[in-house]
């Protein structure tokens, strides 16, 4: 199989004088950012879960391996969701892009449609130097293999082996990953939850920002103001009701924006 990396492979090396064949080509360089994500998608939920939720792992061409961190089991559960990064070196980032071809990532073949209402998409992007390729597949987890024809089924297996592989580096030492930018993704604050909760005031961005649709808006925050909103939300809960200096109460969702992301854009309620 070609690689998409390295481009059409020589097949005959020409010789030189002295009978001494060319040296091979070298390798084409990764990406900068993004080089393969699998994330969620859909799937029944609320839209701020929707808005907000993180893709599974996004692998960077500098090796970074992003994924989301172990949540503790508390309710109300922290404002900020946990993300971890680990580290891999180029040969790793490499091996994974060619797995991910083997697996059908740039493929097109038919992949069935199994019988399952309001379950995810698992939505695969690659980016290699000749371009981006993204695929959903539907209910990839969910999907039983007799549901589906053997050849789907086959293909659908390699796709979820390529999820196993690329979700355990995971296991690997990782550290917290540092935002420079934070989004919110807000409504206005209705109900009195169960614990009580005391509330902040809220010092990043004005509200509601950027209508999303569904009744929510979003705002990003950066510098020195992603500081203060990150400071402030490292001790709130989901069930936080952060106040403005108007007296409004909102209820704020906080989704840190990835290297390869800008902000409220990349956010979506579908």
């Amino acid at each position: 199989m070609a690689s998409v990396l390295a481009g059409a492979l020589v097949l005959s090396a020409c010789a030189g004088r002295g009978g001494e064949a060319a040296a091979p080509p070298s390798p084409a360089p990764l990406p900068a950012g993004l080089v393969l994500q699998v994330a969620l998608t859909g799937g029944f939920t609320t839209p701020e879960e929707l808005a907000t939720r993180l893709p599974l792992v996004s692998v960077y061409g500098d090796g970074r391996v992003l994924t989301q961190g172990a949540q503790i089991a508390i309710w109300p559960a922290p404002a900020l969701p946990s993300v971890q990064v680990t580290r891999v070196d180029d040969a790793t980032v490499r091996d994974l892009v060619e797995q991910a071809v083997e697996a059908g990532v740039t493929g097109t073949g038919d992949l069935g449609s199994p019988p399952l209402a309001d379950a995810a998409a698992t939505r695969f992007t690659l980016v290699t130097a000749e371009g981006a390729t993204v695929r959903e597949v539907y209910a990839l987890a969910e999907t039983p293999d007799d549901s589906v024809t053997p050849e789907q089924a086959e293909a659908r297996g390699r796709l979820r082996d390529l999820v196993d592989e690329l979700t355990a580096l995971a296991a690997g030492p990782a550290e917290p990953y540092e935002p420079q930018t934070v989004a919110a993704v807000v409504q206005p604050y209705t109900g009195d939850p169960e614990p009580p909760q005391p509330e902040v005031a809220w010092p990043g961005p004005e509200l509601p920002g950027t209508s999303l649709g569904a009744g929510l808006g979003c705002v990003t925050a950066t510098g020195q103001q992603a500081a203060d909103v990150l400071g402030a939300a490292a001790s709130a809960s989901v069930l936080t009701p952060w106040v403005t200096a108007d007296g409004s109460r909102w209820s704020v969702a906080f989704r840190p924006v990835l290297p390869h992301e800008s902000g409220c854009a990349d956010l979506s309620v579908r």
